[in-house]
């Protein structure tokens, strides 16, 4: 594990998106959904998308785009209303051919617990037929490794 600051994150140098658990975010055990961890990986990704400068007017541009195949989650502690939670992501697994993988550590912000583990494969498409394609150079070169991790490549 890498230390940044207070955190302990599994790799060096991540994204992180930061969250707050709002109370429709809570279930009936008093703690954040499933569901809503698997919201927050998926708008992580896509702001690191943006911030990396493919966005959906440059996915619309060359007709292609990433989707998800599978996600895998890995539930460790709860988190509740009002806690901030950073999603940290990095690209593990890039082909440069047809699939990405992304690997997600969220912690609670106050307390650097590890809430969750996961993962999300992600395959281009061809937006216009849904049809997985092989992604254009710009995918390939944009979506560099951020992190190492064997057998994710």
């Amino acid at each position: 594990m890498t230390e940044t600051g207070a955190i302990a994150w599994d790799y060096p140098e991540p994204f992180i998106h930061e969250v707050t658990v709002e109370p429709q975010h809570i279930d009936d055990f008093q703690h954040t959904n499933n569901v809503v961890y698997l919201t927050w990986m998926a708008k992580t990704a896509w702001e690191h998308s943006k911030a990396l400068g493919l966005d959906f007017a440059a996915y619309a541009r060359l007709n292609r785009g990433m989707v998800v195949r599978r996600h895998e989650l890995e539930y460790l502690a709860p988190s509740h209303a009002g806690e901030r939670v950073l999603v940290a992501t990095w690209i593990t697994g890039n082909d440069g051919r047809l699939r990405l993988r992304r690997r997600f550590q969220m912690v609670n912000a106050a307390t650097g617990t590890t809430l969750l583990r996961g993962l999300s494969d992600f395959v281009c498409i061809n937006i216009e037929t849904g049809r997985a394609t092989r992604m254009p150079d710009e995918f390939a070169k944009t979506y560099r490794l951020t992190a190492s991790v064997e057998g994710d490549n």
